[in-house]
């Protein structure tokens, strides 16, 4: 443990902190790049080949060039994912919603004598199916 002093322990886990994130910069640099719909094939090609040859100029010159936008597509992609998920969970509940109606109307329909109840059966177990 002499060899290594508790110093360059802390400047490691700085550098491996700082290397971590640099990749973490990177790839949402790229997938930002790759969200962007009002970026033609041609910029997105240039700016890819940018960030991977000249990584960090690259990212750097994209944070400043196109930064602000990178938080509106950002918002737009969680605003689309949050109307996915609402409308999946209206949809799903709808459903159950639905089966428990036609359920509830053809236990009616049995009590009141207008079918049997082998219809009945047959007609819940469509329902559920």
């Amino acid at each position: 443990m002499d060899d290594y002093p508790l110093l360059d322990i802390f400047w490691t886990m700085l550098l491996f902190f700082v290397w971590v994130m640099w990749f973490f910069l990177l790839f949402k640099v790229i997938t930002d790049l790759f969200r962007d719909h009002t970026l033609g094939g041609w910029g997105k090609a240039g700016w890819l080949i940018l960030v991977l040859v000249v990584p960090l100029l690259g990212v750097l010159v994209y944070l400043i060039v196109r930064g602000d936008s990178m938080q509106e597509r950002e918002q737009e992609q969680a605003e689309q994912q949050q109307a996915a998920f609402r409308s999946y969970v209206q949809q799903t509940a709808g459903t159950g919603g639905g089966s428990a109606d036609e359920l509830h109307k053809l236990s009616a329909l049995k009590d009141k004598g207008d079918i049997t109840q082998k219809e009945f059966d047959r007609a819940k177990a469509k329902i559920l199916a």
